[in-house]
């Protein structure tokens, strides 16, 4: 009782006490749990738009629903769906602000209006069909039924649609309406841009203003890097005119890494060889080639392929083999292979075909279209019905009105099942069923035409790539963790490089979101690097100029299941957004300082001199330049590249040399030989529009991005991605 007193006249320290603990209990929680701060707040925003919030569970689950079977690297595909998101925040709050709005009706004429013209491109493009690259209306049609009729919860039930089907449309719909927002508010900027009639006429004048002139061009490289010394007033003075080119809107890092190529040993080589030569008795005994094939990673064609379209490494070898004849190992490329023939024939160069097409686009319509098929094929082969009248009234594409006949057509011209069938197989006069992307189809094939005697060959192969072996590719990362684990720090990765003969790369400027490492090129790997250089990835605390990552990185090709590449990276520099300091540039503006120098050194050289003598001094030539307009700065030779070049030549008097320019592709001196008089502006009214057109034309594809530069954009993805 003593103690419980003494704790009642203390409470505050029993409070205090209590305090402390949960404060304790929720900080514990807070590192438990990474995606709640310590106030409530979700950590699970991928980025803001104006106000629009975009969480992570939003974003990604978008992600998986559009991308997840595109088999790309991921990395674009987020950057394009988060370019989506910010531009769907800044067009429609661009909207709000104007009254601009995408009624229910318009949205409908946007999808499946009989006006193709009218039609979204979004919906002209996506259900184009891949044949003719035409809008495939039936198909819309049968989605407007759908869609409008409210079939789709029913459809998705008895499994004729996928199951996101309606997730899937309902985004599309706002990818289409924020697609007609953002030509709207385009239009209307377009139509406020104007060219007054004064401005037409400097236009004009421009024109028609000529200057004839001689000049000399020295290339950079005929004065040796090596003779130019540097000094740091040379680089701030460049610096200090140019400086605005430099400002940055976000933080910058570079990164310098050392390359170890994984490349496959003889041992490798001989290893595979021996594979596929172990393969060879099975495989000329198999009587089962596309089983065989198939358990070994083989391939196997119906088509019969001539021998301009043979590997050269088995061209000659196949013509002179019997049927069932098998021959290898041989190397083609960078992979071991055996081929086996199955057959030779004489191949038609075009045939003659009709069908009849019944489309399907799930398992649902496809089984009703084979069903539609086989009764019209029984239709024909019994005599009751004629090919052509049939297609008439039942086929699903364009040559429906001429009986299905399709005419005459090229190896290759259709889809593969449809022309392996009419090349390879079909017998003309006999009717065949096929399945392709399109639907199930009734062939028969009318009249074949050979202009040649050359046959073709049906082959087989089995192959192996050569690649590194896994032994291969654990000594080449032992070597790269040897030289990141002895060295921790950049400057010791430089000398120790330098030792052993190795190369070292810098990367170019590289943002939070990147995902693409010089030449590593773009993927998973480049993404890790970014992210530590970031110091936004599990293994970073913090990553400091100087710095050697503690991470090996793995490089693979896509569809690849080897590495190719280890790499270990340093973090060479960091810049802050906003104006950098010329030190922080020096690297990159080295090569234009160095020029600029040699332009100096040029004008020294060549004070006194005629273009001839200045010509000879460089052994390059004397040029002419006849007419060359103020307004396309168009020189011979050299294009439109350097118009500080036609600038000097009218500010130049005539026959005069001018002082040595250094341009954007060597070192100049001109001098003006005839400035005529500009003739009468007689075209006023045609540059005005042409005028107008330019620069409606760089609205569409200017503004948004005008318009993403004045958002308020937070964008957290690095630290998700």
């Amino acid at each position: 009782m003593a103690l419980i007193g003494k704790i009642r006249k203390q409470k505050w320290l029993l409070v205090s006490t209590l305090a402390g603990a949960l404060f304790l209990f929720i900080a514990m929680l807070m590192f438990d749990n990474p995606n709640q701060n310590f106030f409530g707040g979700s950590r699970t925003m991928v980025g803001e738009v104006e106000g629009r919030k975009i969480e992570y569970q939003e974003f990604a689950s978008t992600h998986e629903m559009l991308y997840a079977n595109s088999g790309s690297d991921g990395f674009s595909d987020r950057t394009a769906l988060w370019n989506y998101y910010m531009d769907e925040a800044i067009i429609q709050k661009e909207a709000d602000a104007v009254g601009l709005g995408v009624s229910k009706t318009e949205l409908v004429e946007l999808q499946f209006g009989t006006d193709p013209t009218k039609l979204s491109p979004i919906i002209t493009t996506r259900y184009a069909n891949p044949s003719t690259g035409q809008l495939d209306r039936t198909q819309l049609d049968q989605l407007k039924d759908i869609v409008t009729n409210n079939k789709i919860d029913q459809l998705i039930k008895d499994g004729q649609l996928v199951a996101d089907f309606k997730y899937r449309w309902a985004h599309q719909e706002k990818e289409i309406a924020k697609e007609r927002l953002q030509a709207k508010i385009s239009r209307m900027v377009e139509k406020a841009m104007y060219t007054p009639a004064w401005m037409a006429e400097v236009v004009a004048a421009e024109q028609n203003q000529t200057v004839d002139m001689l000049y000399v061009q020295v290339p950079f490289d005929e004065i040796e890097n090596s003779k130019v010394t540097l000094a740091d007033e040379d680089y701030k003075a460049y610096f200090e005119e140019n400086k605005t080119t430099f400002k940055q809107k976000e933080e910058t890092r570079k990164v310098e890494y050392v390359v170890f190529d994984v490349k496959p040993t003889a041992k490798d080589s001989a290893t595979i060889r021996e594979n596929i030569a172990k393969l060879v008795d099975g495989f000329k005994a198999t009587e089962n080639d596309s089983l065989f094939v198939e358990n070994n990673y083989g391939s196997i064609d119906e088509a019969y392929v001539k021998k301009s379209d043979l590997s050269s490494a088995i061209a000659d070898t196949i013509f002179k083999m019997q049927t069932g004849d098998v021959y290898g190992p041989y190397m083609d490329v960078n992979s071991y292979k055996a081929v086996k023939l199955l057959g030779k024939k004489a191949v038609a160069d075009s045939v003659k075909a009709r069908h009849i097409l019944r489309r399907a686009t799930d398992q649902e319509t496809l089984i009703a279209a084979q069903k539609t098929i086989d009764s019209l094929k029984t239709l024909i082969e019994t005599g009751a019905e004629r090919f052509d009248s049939l297609a008439t009234k039942f086929s699903e594409d364009g040559s429906a009105s001429k009986g299905g006949d399709l005419g005459y057509f090229v190896p290759g011209k259709m889809v593969k099942p449809f022309n392996d069938l009419c090349f390879y197989k079909a017998e003309p006069g006999k009717v065949y069923s096929i399945i392709t992307q399109f639907g199930v189809h009734l062939i028969e094939v009318t009249d074949r035409k050979f202009s040649g005697t050359d046959p073709g060959v049906k082959v087989a192969y089995v192959s192996q790539d050569i690649v590194p072996s896994q032994e291969t590719q654990d000594a080449v990362r032992e070597l790269a963790l040897q030289l990141q684990e002895e060295n921790k720090t950049l400057e010791s990765l430089q000398k120790a490089v330098v030792a052993k003969g190795l190369s070292i790369e810098t990367s170019p400027t590289l943002k939070a979101n990147d995902f693409t490492v010089g030449a590593l090129g773009a993927g998973q790997g480049s993404r890790e690097i970014i992210r530590w250089a970031f110091g936004v990835d599990q293994n970073a605390s913090g990553a400091e100029v100087g710095d050697v990552s503690p991470q090996v990185y793995s490089f693979q090709n896509q569809g690849e299941f080897f590495v190719n590449k280890y790499v270990v990276a340093g973090l060479k520099s960091i810049l802050d957004a906003g104006m950098p300091l010329w030190k922080d540039v020096k690297d990159e503006i080295e090569p234009l300082v160095i020029n600029r120098k040699k332009g100096e050194m040029v004008k020294q050289q060549t004070q006194g001199k005629d273009l001839a003598a200045i010509a000879a001094a460089y052994a390059v030539q004397v040029d002419t330049a006849t007419a060359v307009s103020f307004a396309s700065a168009f020189l011979p030779k050299v294009g439109n590249t350097e118009p500080k070049v036609v600038a000097t030549a009218f500010k130049v008097d005539l026959n005069q040399l001018s002082e040595p320019i250094v341009g954007n592709t060597g070192i100049f001196i001109v001098m003006p030989t005839n400035k005529p008089a500009p003739a009468p502006a007689t075209n006023v009214t045609q540059i005005r529009q042409s005028s107008q057109t330019a620069s409606r034309g760089a609205v569409r594809s200017k503004l948004i991005q005008a318009l993403r530069d004045k958002a308020d954009v937070t964008d957290n993805r690095s630290n998700f991605f």
